[in-house]
């Protein structure tokens, strides 16, 4: 059979029912509650079969709402769930609660929020990262400044059992730069293992957002395949956000050129399988066993 496409980095979010403090009237429209079946067409229609629902805010409540799409959704393969690394206790107790559900795949904070941009080396942090570590559980690193990339070559050397995947490749300057500092970095933390990346979110660094164009995104997109491999690369429509720069099916349409140069082998692992082998989604779900 051919492997399942996967989405790994779509939202849900309902402002009324938790708190999310980036969001307000400067990002409409997607400033209200955003759900799976507002999305669902475009995966249909773009052959997507499976996502992988990822936090939206640093709260339980956002977990919460992503837990009921997925029970309500069965294309939701895995939840990346919040837990307050800030607190070891906290975060122990978090992943405690989460055992027994296999759709709560890994854990996110959204790092880039902290006015500390050492903040994962922070020693209560670091504590918590390891439980993550201990328990087999993925973190999706949010890095916007290229200290947040610098340092994940630290963390993944403290903690060498730890996935970690670098959420929108960390932002390249597509459109604006040729990307050397943003190569440097993340040629580094690529040196480890245990890190992965996300192509997803890549739209342009310039004031519009939506001013990208599939040639824009090559070079990087490229550089990234060099310094990962497909094997530790995986597709993201980044939806809602997305919405803000063009929409789900501009950026599918945007993107799927460059995957159908890829051959079929990493084709299919960019679009599914390191998504499904990083997160370990459950096979049943994916319906790739009895």
């Amino acid at each position: 059979m051919t492997f399942p496409v996967i989405d790994a980095h779509q939202h849900v979010w309902d402002p009324t029912r938790a708190e999310y403090d980036w969001l307000g009237p400067e990002s409409a429209p997607i400033d209200g509650v955003m759900t799976f079946a507002d999305v669902a067409p475009e995966l249909r229609a773009a052959g997507v079969d499976f996502t992988v629902q990822v936090q939206s805010a640093d709260n339980a409540e956002d977990t919460g709402l992503m837990r009921e799409s997925a029970a309500a959704h069965r294309e939701v393969a895995g939840i990346v769930g919040y837990a307050p690394l800030h607190d070891p206790a906290a975060t122990e107790r978090t992943l405690a609660s989460w055992e027994g559900d296999p759709l709560l795949v890994g854990v996110r904070t959204l790092i880039h929020n902290q006015p500390d941009p050492d903040w994962l080396l922070r020693p209560e942090v670091n504590a918590s990262l390891g439980l993550l570590e201990e328990r087999d559980l993925p973190f999706d690193v949010v890095a916007v400044l290229p200290r947040h990339v610098e340092i994940i070559p630290l963390v993944a050397e403290r903690h060498p059992r730890l996935r970690m995947v670098i959420d929108h490749l960390a932002k390249p300057p597509i459109g604006v730069g040729d990307g050397a500092q943003w190569s440097r970095l993340m040629s580094a933390a690529a040196r480890s293992e245990n890190v992965f990346a996300k192509v997803s979110g890549l739209y342009s660094a310039a004031d519009d957002s939506s001013a990208w164009t599939t040639e824009q995104i090559r070079p990087f997109l490229d550089r990234a395949l060099e310094m990962f491999g497909p094997a530790r690369l995986m597709y993201g429509g980044d939806w809602p956000i997305s919405v803000l720069s063009g929409g789900y099916t501009r950026v599918w349409r945007g993107l799927q050129p460059l995957f159908d140069e890829l051959d079929p082998d990493a084709r299919e692992r960019v679009l599914g399988r390191t998504a499904a082998e990083f997160y370990r989604l459950d096979p049943r779900r994916l319906a790739l066993s009895d």
